[in-house]
């Protein structure tokens, strides 16, 4: 009786087309992320993996898509992103920055709406918590 190997699927690997996409650099804590941006359909993969695999924390996944939602861009791009060092949460944090980079390249206007929209955003992170004084302020 013949056995056969079942050989692993290939991998997709996803290819960008370095002339149309625009490259940017993020850096957050430890973690340096290299992203490439271009017009297609919503798909966002790092390091060869999907986002929603990748980051399986759903506030890390939509902290990731936070550039798009301030300009209003939702699944209007494909983002390929390479990251190292660090842990998740300094990752998430240099790809947004990579990301926002990146928009910025494709139209200069945005700068300012991504400055305000995501410095508003972070800002509310620490909203919840209470910090009690421990000597009081004379």
């Amino acid at each position: 009786m013949e056995t056969q190997l079942n050989s692993e699927p290939a991998k997709k690997e996803i290819k960008l087309d370095h002339k149309e996409a625009k490259y940017a650099t993020g850096r957050r804590k430890k973690s340096i992320a290299r992203v490439w941006l271009r017009k297609g359909s919503g798909n966002i993969n790092i390091n060869g993996k999907k986002m929603i695999d990748y980051f399986v924390k759903l506030n890390l996944q939509t902290a990731i898509c936070r550039p798009f939602a301030v300009v209003k861009w939702e699944n209007e791009f494909d983002v390929k992103c390479s990251v190292k060092g660090g842990g998740l949460s300094g990752q998430a944090g240099a790809i947004i920055l990579g990301i926002s980079r990146a928009l910025v390249e494709f139209e200069p206007n945005l700068k300012s709406a991504l400055k305000k929209g995501l410095i508003s955003y972070s800002c509310t992170l620490n909203d919840g918590l209470n910090i009690k004084l421990l000597f009081p302020v004379v």
